[in-house]
């Protein structure tokens, strides 16, 4: 293999990890690793070795620019490099660094030579800096390269560790955060839109996996929405690998039939959002999940009030609702939802109905909702939103 293709992913892992106390940090790796070999199984990538280092993963594979790309979904994964390994000779280091650039840097753009050392060696990071920048001026004179060490426009970066080096030119951006699995699952409520799928995705980066649930309203929506739950949860199922494929379907269609009882719009809403809540419990109890994880965000329509939010949660006293979008604006929900895969984080539940004033929302209180509650039989409708429970595999 000549010394330009690349041989090796450099992995780096993300800083939480490094700052845990050190049976966290090694428990924290260990899932990482786990991880990333899902994903390299799942993609048909062979690796020859795992190299672990202190915040580094050195993987040898033949293809190491394609399995950058996909783990960089890796959650705990900060930044990765397709590179080429070398000795740590600096005479093997400075002759790989020509190689590389030859092939890779393009002519007429300035460049900068950066360098990360551990260990000791008869030179400093510095001297490789200043002798692997003069060598490629002198021996590259066809591309006309003008040095820029502040803003350069391609870099040839080198990393040396004890008795080897690495040299490569691109670092890809990983999505930081947790690695899957070292925190409890949680239920993750899909409505077939981007938002709740990022309010899934948050979790997942925090470290969560996910029990994906999904329920289906009414019969007149019912393939439709379906079809666009499975979507959603298969594009989160990307960043999931390693862990249970697997979308959760209750069918809600009892509860549409009693709408014709004595409840007001403002009423019905907050049932629906009860009835979604305790069933949620359920699964959540079947699955040994910690909790619940809906897309909630704070908007001026009555159900999605900080009232309406407390009204809702009451249902499930034992069982916390997380609500990740609570603290972001659109922008930010559409800028996560671009990097799950979404092209638009819209909100197609609150497209579906007519909701009522806040202020009139807010003249609601936990008696009001106890009643109804007793009006429609919320036991029976949970037990046969449960009957309708099946899961289909993404």
């Amino acid at each position: 293999m000549p010394a330009h293709s690349w041989d090796t992913i450099i992995v780096r892992f993300g800083g939480e990890i490094g700052i845990k106390a050190i049976w966290t940090r090694k428990q924290y790796e260990r899932h990482l690793t786990q991880n990333i070999k899902a994903v390299l199984k799942h993609y048909n990538l062979t690796y020859s070795a795992f190299i672990k280092k202190a915040g580094r993963l050195y993987i040898k594979t033949d293809k190491p620019e394609e399995a950058s790309r996909k783990l960089s979904k890796v959650f705990g994964v900060s930044s990765l490099s397709p590179a080429v390994e070398t000795s740590s000779e600096l005479h093997n280091i400075l002759d790989t660094s020509l190689q590389v650039a030859r092939t890779r840097f393009k002519p007429r753009k300035t460049f900068a030579v950066r360098c990360r050392r551990v260990g000791e060696h008869a030179y400093t990071s510095q001297d490789i800096c200043e002798k692997a920048g003069d060598l490629l001026r002198a021996s590259l004179p066809e591309l006309r390269l003008r040095v820029n060490l502040t803003r350069p426009q391609q870099t040839l970066h080198i990393e040396v560790r004890e008795e080897r080096a690495y040299v490569f030119t691109e670092i890809i951006n990983g999505v930081g955060g947790l690695p899957l699995g070292t925190q409890p699952k949680l239920v993750c409520l899909i409505e077939g839109d981007a938002r709740s799928a990022v309010a899934c995705w948050m979790t997942m980066k925090r470290g969560c996996p996910p029990v994906l649930v999904h329920f289906q309203e009414t019969s007149q929506i019912k393939k439709a929405d379906i079809k666009e739950a499975k979507a959603a949860a298969r594009k989160l199922m990307d960043w999931n690998f390693g862990f249970v494929r697997r979308l959760h379907v209750i069918e809600n269609e009892s509860f549409s039939k009693k709408r014709s009882l004595t409840c007001s719009d403002q009423l019905i809403n907050l049932l629906v959002k009860r009835l979604i809540l305790r069933v949620s419990r359920l699964i959540a109890e079947e699955t040994h999940a910690e909790g619940i994880v809906v897309g909630d965000t704070i908007e001026s329509d009555a159900s999605h009030s900080i009232h309406a939010f407390r009204l809702q949660d009451e249902a499930v006293v034992d069982y916390p609702v997380y609500r990740p979008l609570i603290g972001l604006d659109a922008a930010e929900i559409e800028k996560t939802a671009k990097l799950i895969g979404f092209k638009k984080a819209s909100n197609k539940r609150a497209k579906k109905r007519v909701e009522p004033r806040t202020a009139e929302a807010n003249k609601l209180d936990l008696e009001t909702l106890h009643k109804a509650e007793n009006e429609v039989n919320m036991k029976r409708l949970v037990e046969r939103a449960l009957k309708s429970h099946r899961v289909v595999t993404l």
